[in-house]
């Protein structure tokens, strides 16, 4: 599966769409979604609750999702201060 760096909501640089598409094309939605969560918890230092924050989502939701990636042995950014 390709990487897709997410932006930072801080104002970083945006991809856009044409930019964005092509990245994605031949991957599955689950990948894409577990790819965007792990970007975003890496560019969030870990800090879960700064990342479901930056995706909309809720904190348990997150933690979930982090609990199933753990599980199936893929690596998940660690909190750092």
């Amino acid at each position: 599966m390709t990487t897709v760096h997410v932006a930072a909501p801080q104002g970083a640089q945006f991809l856009a769409p044409n930019q964005i598409v092509p990245l994605l094309i031949g991957a599955t939605v689950d990948e894409v979604e577990r790819e965007l969560v792990l970007q975003t918890l890496a560019r969030c230092d870990g800090n879960r609750t700064r990342a479901a924050r930056v995706l909309g989502l809720s904190v348990r939701t997150l933690r979930n999702k982090i609990r199933l990636y753990a599980a199936s042995g893929i690596d998940v950014p660690a909190y750092h201060d």
